[in-house]
């Protein structure tokens, strides 16, 4: 039996598992990213972590397909991460160091991408050869598979949808260094922003927000009971995400896109109000391109990182 390793680098832990090629988890289990000294100690953990599973199961490392890696942070086609703040680390090439390691030929791919073949393989994807999936987070990740493909981009940079300038007038600095990303008004924090900004504009407003700490999720709970700013915040960033995939499937043209992330528990309130928007501006050939929400939760990138596998070459 073929057997891979999924592998998804965390800025706190690092999700580990052992998959069959058909899909099935044999295993799974995390061990602490320890970012310190630049992350130098992250690779040979995984290793570690990798060489004692091994042991213990009495698999020959020779015997496996390989290993696949998900990293936060650009990794271009060759597996070249150029950079990955989170973890500490600068440019470097994380798959040969793991061959090196194990013997074991290795794929690297950013995160949400390879969150995104995940979803292709064994999520909502499940039995399409192309999608482009949207996570809603903290900040907004992408990811694009084609014919059933990663697609890193000649930078790593493919699926940076959460870059994409919608206000070149806004005031504030993106964490990206730019002004005015999607991800500024359409991530948990984006809303959250625009509902500060609301609530400063006109402090005699009614509105349930000003009970409480403000987040995503008390912005999503009042407006599903009705409140007006809440709902108009919904709205806005519904439209702002449609008008991003529409500009997607105008380049793409994908089988579906999908939504993940943590603003993803909002449910079909948030994907209806999303689809909505994306067909009033979508080009008539795929307005009807399906948007459905992630089923895999946090398990797509050890999913993923395993069908990444596949595809590995020995170094």
């Amino acid at each position: 039996m073929q057997k891979v390793f999924g592998i998804d680098i965390g800025g706190t832990s690092v999700k580990m598992g052992c998959f069959t090629a058909g899909g099935e988890r044999l295993d799974e289990w995390a061990i602490p990213t320890r970012t310190a000294a630049g992350g130098s100690g992250i690779l040979p953990d995984i290793v570690a972590s990798v060489e004692a599973y091994c042991r213990q199961h009495g698999l020959a490392q020779s015997a496996m397909v390989g290993a696949g890696i998900g990293v936060p942070g650009p990794v271009n086609a060759e597996g070249i991460v150029d950079g990955a703040v989170n973890l500490g680390w600068g440019r470097c090439d994380p798959g040969a160091v793991f061959t090196e390691a194990t013997g074991m030929p290795a794929a690297v791919g950013n995160d949400a991408n390879v969150a995104a073949l995940g979803e292709c393989w064994q999520g909502a994807g499940k039995g399409r050869k192309s999608l482009v999936m949207l996570t809603l987070g903290t900040g907004i990740g992408g990811g694009v598979v084609v014919n059933g493909q990663l697609v890193a981009g000649c930078h790593g940079a493919a699926g940076e949808i959460g870059h994409f300038p919608v206000n070149p007038d806004e005031p504030e600095t993106c964490g990206c260094g730019k002004h005015g990303c999607l991800e500024q008004y359409a991530s948990a924090t984006g809303i959250v922003r625009l509902a500060g900004r609301a609530l400063t504009a006109d402090p005699h407003r009614p509105t349930r927000l000003r009970e409480g700490a403000l987040s995503a999720k008390a912005i999503f709970e009042a407006a599903k009971a009705d409140d007006a700013l809440a709902l108009a915040l919904v709205d806005r960033v519904a439209a702002l995400l449609g008008q991003g995939l529409a500009t997607i499937a105008g380049v793409l043209d994908p089988e579906m896109f999908v939504i993940g992330g943590g603003m993803a528990n909002a449910g079909e309130f948030l994907r209806g109000r999303i689809e909505r928007a994306y067909r009033r501006l979508a080009f008539a050939a795929s307005r009807d391109t399906p948007i459905q929400l992630a089923q895999l939760g946090n398990d797509a990138g050890i999913i993923g990182a395993a069908k990444l596998a596949f595809g590995a070459r020995a170094r």
